[in-house]
């Protein structure tokens, strides 16, 4: 029993809440939603196709009006022509059978369909020949219901608060006729308190909806997108986001093409200056209204396109213009580069002849000081001195030669790669490699690399003669793999004649307060002398130099 108590919480606790997740992982399955969203009207298709299979060729005509009923019902939201196309068929169908209830029906559901497409005239022609005093309580509420749409369509395109209150009347008079235990009764209930600007009331009546609905009811978008409306009049720009976002991926994956959430989402990103993404959602938007035929959606959503596509068209020209600028710079170090290959070329010549002098003067002075000892010692001494440095110097001016040219044939790569994107148009491909800084990260660990084996062929005893300046339990033990590390760099820099903090900060990219407190620590940590260390560091490797 204990263990199976203890399987059931396992469960209880594995079962995600969809209502904690924030508001980027929503947008993440948004966005997801979006790339997916021809997938989602595949299904939707191949779901309606394989309904049109079954049908018989001996049905009755009661048994084909509830056929072409159901074919309403999916293309309602999804493309209102061929909505229109059945219902129509339901007319004869009705006609024919002389059943005044079902010529109704089917009447009712032609005026939503007109209205959301722009025939307000036809769909309120069919209202006024209808009789609501002969209409069943069910009727009676498609009845209402198609009233406040019908209205709600018209002051679209042509706002006046009169028809505002006209929409209020009909979704009262729904109220009193819909079944007060069902979903669609406190949504409207809902509607009515938010109509009355009462929206911490029906801010806590969505919520209670919310916690219990699942994904997949056709009512959870509505929920959701009567959230954000809320949220959006309490100015939370947050919630506002989350919920429109919820309603958005919902309607996408449920292929509804009727929806408002991707316009309100749109909107919101364009006021957080997201430019991009409410282009992307209001493209979206357009062809979802399109693809449905629901000219009311159309009309709202052009003001909307045509001052987001003015802002992206204006992004666009200024990422062209900012591209052909780092083109340009990139054109200049490339140039530099070769300039500096040439300089340094003429120098190492220089520092060969003068090497050369040096040589020469040397071996002069020692035949000159043969005799006298005390001189010939520090002959020697400024002689190791000066072959240390013109190694060092011999050393790195090969790699750095090396490293140059290697860095002017990544440039070229890499500028060779921009001008094909640029050619190509492709800007967000060009945005993302301008951003990343995985190249500046690859290079520096690379750099530090080569660093660590040059000096480490140079002085291949450092980390053990440095280890024997130190306290016992304070010496260095490096990782597997690792050559040296920031405290054996720094000390490597200043062995090399590199003594100014911040020009060490500079090379190994840390702050100055850094650097003095690895040096202020590792004196601390000598075996000799703390005014000495320093000292000692820089002679490490001196008297073993081969010259």
């Amino acid at each position: 029993m204990k263990k199976f108590l203890s399987f059931i919480l396992f469960v209880l606790l594995s079962i995600p809440v969809y209502s904690s997740d924030s508001t980027d992982t929503i947008l993440a399955k948004l966005n997801d939603a979006l790339k997916n969203k021809a997938h989602y009207v595949r299904l939707k298709e191949e779901r309606i196709a394989n309904f049109k299979k079954i049908k018989s060729e001996d049905l009755t005509k009661e048994q084909e009006y509830n056929y072409n009923k159901t074919l309403y019902t999916e293309y309602q939201k999804f493309n209102s022509d061929s909505a229109i196309f059945y219902v129509k068929k339901n007319l004869k169908i009705a006609n024919e059978l002389q059943n005044q209830e079902l010529l109704n029906l089917a009447n009712l559901q032609l005026v939503t369909l007109y209205s959301s497409s722009g025939k307000y005239r036809e769909s309120e022609a069919i209202l006024k020949n209808i009789n609501k005093n002969t209409l069943s309580r069910s009727l009676l509420q498609t009845y209402y219901i198609a009233y406040r749409e019908f209205f709600e369509h018209y002051a679209a395109n042509s706002y006046d608060i009169k028809y505002i209150q006209q929409i209020r009347q009909y979704r009262d008079s729904l109220v009193t006729v819909l079944e007060p235990n069902t979903l669609n009764y406190q949504i409207t209930k809902i509607q009515q308190v938010m109509a009355k600007k009462n929206f911490a009331l029906a801010e806590k009546q969505l919520l209670q909806l919310f916690s219990t609905i699942k994904e997949d009811n056709p009512q959870y978008a509505m929920i959701t997108y009567l959230l954000g409306s809320i949220y959006e009049a309490k100015h939370q720009l947050e919630l506002r986001k989350k919920y429109y976002a919820l309603s958005a991926t919902s309607d996408i994956r449920n292929a509804n093409k009727d929806n408002a959430s991707l316009q309100e989402l749109a909107l919101v990103f364009y006021q957080v200056g997201d430019v991009d993404m409410a282009y992307k959602l209001t493209q979206s938007a357009i062809e979802d209204a399109l693809y449905c035929n629901v000219q009311f959606r159309t009309l709202l959503m052009s003001e909307v396109y045509s001052i987001i596509n003015t802002v992206y068209l204006e992004r666009e020209a200024k990422r062209k213009t900012d591209l052909q600028l780092y083109l340009l710079c990139i054109s200049l170090l490339s140039a530099f580069l070769i300039v500096a290959v040439i300089y340094v070329y003429k120098q190492m010549k220089k520092v060969s002849r003068i090497r050369g002098e040096l040589y020469e003067t040397s071996q002069k002075l020692a035949e000159l000081n043969k005799d006298i000892t005390e001189t010939n010692n520090q002959l020697q001494e400024r002689n190791a001195q000066l072959s240390e440095s013109n190694h060092i110097k011999e050393e790195y001016i090969a790699h750095f030669f090396s490293l140059c040219s290697t860095y002017i044939n990544k440039l070229e790569n890499y500028r060779i790669i921009l001008n094909k994107k640029a050619t190509a148009k492709q800007f967000d491909e060009i945005y993302k490699m301008l951003k990343s800084t995985t190249l500046v990260d690859n290079e520096l660990e690379e750099l530090y690399k080569n660093f660590d084996i040059i000096f480490l062929n140079l002085y291949p005893t450092f980390v053990k003669d440095f280890n024997a300046l130190l306290i016992k339990e304070e010496q260095i033990i490096l990782k597997q793999g690792e050559l040296l590390n920031t405290e054996l760099r720094i000390f490597a820099l200043i062995r090399l004649g590199i003594t100014d903090s911040v020009k060490i900060a500079a090379f190994l990219r840390y702050s100055l307060s850094t650097i003095y407190n690895y040096r202020t620590r590792a004196r601390n940590k000598a075996a000799v002398s703390r005014n000495d260390f320093e000292e000692m560091v820089i002679k490490i490797g001196l008297i073993s130099l081969k010259v």
